[in-house]
């Protein structure tokens, strides 16, 4: 699996819960609410100001080092 930015977070999360932790530590507070359930992430990143394409990486890395 590699992540990218028009995955859903609530799918996500759904796939590896060890996503929580790394969304929480960019900002994204509000992963229990509703509607992030079904916004992609990079309308989550717009939302918070943060760089879809950074969050992105850091997701891939984490997945990377779970593998090895």
């Amino acid at each position: 699996m590699t992540v990218s930015k028009d995955m859903v977070i609530g799918e996500l999360i759904q796939v590896d819960t060890g996503f929580i932790p790394i969304l929480m530590g960019a900002g994204m507070h509000c992963l229990g609410c509703p509607a992030s359930q079904g916004e992609t992430l990079e309308e989550a990143c717009q939302v918070h100001g943060l760089d879809a394409d950074e969050l992105v990486q850091t997701m891939n890395e984490y997945l990377a080092a779970k593998q090895q």
